[in-house]
């Protein structure tokens, strides 16, 4: 995985776009990313991580990786997108390739901005959106069953998918989103190659105007909440006004302007935060004169796959893994120094990495 990938979807002024602008102002020249053209709804972020700063300085790096994440406006999208209503289509189809969706709920009233419905109602916005999803999940399970009816003759595996499809659809019609249906990992395997919009982890970002900050809590924050409770899925109240101006500050300034609103950590910080632990995923890093670089795992990976993020040969080649902790190479400064006082471990094949590893790969 190059990164974590998030599709951001939500009503029209719900302040969608304003999240998406302040997520993506600091986008990286898309030269520095291995993707040939990067449509101008995609932004590529840096994933901030001050430990980075920290080994860069103790092993004099020439330059900082930091981890990144790709976000996906999801334009257009309005009660009857799976039908192609607004750009609802080509839209969907995008979001089939990420990770998660950030679902952007309106949590605020203004008398500036137009409600899409004439009224503020977070749960109703949330329902045209998730049967949006559900329709075109829907539409797709519908397609490939008739596909896979025609090839199944002598092929016993399509079966297997034809009838977890069958399962698939009557749980959608039922109103219920995929990832809710207990699917054995049999099952799984068979739909893997079928993207379902609603198999996808949610994170509702509750978009509340500057008058809640530093709180960030209000009535309809709690419906948000709740809804999301019920599904198992995770909430995060974000003010997209306020990102915008912090992405429009210098670095060194944004720190002092979150401390004088009260805020320890920008929404951004949060979001992404809370994106890695929905979706099992941590950091561990290297560190060197060339390099200080944060690399993005699935938590539980174990050290030879964790080195194959590097390079496939290295994770071939796996003799073992020098790690130190992070606090480690912080209190002796250094991997030298590590060794010194025993803190360098020598781990094997079945070393599980844990989050903010330093680590360093013997291979052949």
């Amino acid at each position: 995985m190059a990164g974590l990938s998030c599709g951001i979807v939500g009503l029209p002024n719900v302040g969608k776009s304003t999240l998406f602008n302040a997520l993506t102002s600091n986008q990286a020249a898309a030269s520095n990313y291995p993707f040939c053209t990067i449509d101008p709804n995609v932004g590529i972020v840096d994933v901030y991580d001050p430990r980075l700063q920290v080994l860069s300085d103790i092993s004099h790096s020439r330059k900082l990786i930091y981890a990144s994440m790709q976000f996906v406006d999801i334009a257009g999208l309005v009660a009857g997108a799976s039908q192609g209503e607004g750009l609802g289509n080509q839209f969907l189809a995008n979001i089939r390739e990420t990770d998660a969706i950030v679902h952007v709920v309106r949590c605020f009233d203004s008398g500036d901005i137009v409600h899409v419905t004439g009224k503020v109602n977070p749960i109703a916005d949330i329902e045209v959106i998730n049967l949006e999803l559900a329709l075109s999940d829907l539409q797709m399970a519908e397609n490939v069953i008739l596909r896979l009816e025609k090839q199944v003759k002598g092929k016993k595996e399509l079966q297997t998918a034809i009838d977890c499809l069958q399962r698939v659809k009557a749980h959608l019609n039922d109103n219920k989103p995929v990832r809710t249906l207990e699917l054995s990992l049999e099952e799984l395997e068979s739909i893997k190659s079928y993207p379902f919009l609603t198999a996808k982890k949610v994170l509702y970002a509750a978009n509340v105007s500057e008058k809640e900050l530093p709180e960030m809590e209000n009535a309809y924050v709690q419906q948000v909440r709740e809804y999301a409770h019920a599904e198992g899925n995770s909430v995060i109240p974000i003010c997209a006004k306020l990102e915008e101006e912090i992405a429009q500050l210098p670095l060194s300034e944004r720190t002092e302007f979150l401390q004088s609103l009260g805020l320890s950590e920008s929404g951004l910080q949060r979001l992404i935060r809370t994106s890695f632990s929905m979706l099992g995923l941590i950091t561990y890093l290297t560190t060197g004169e060339i390099e200080t670089r944060a690399w993005t795992i699935q938590r539980g990976l174990k050290a030879p796959e964790a080195a194959g993020k590097i390079h496939t040969d290295i994770q071939k080649g796996f003799i073992r893994a020098e790690v130190v902790a992070y606090d480690d190479m912080l209190t002796y400064k250094g991997r030298t120094g590590a060794r010194e006082m025993g803190k360098v471990r020598m781990e094997g094949k079945e070393y599980v990495v844990k989050d903010g590893d330093v680590i360093l790969f013997m291979h052949s």
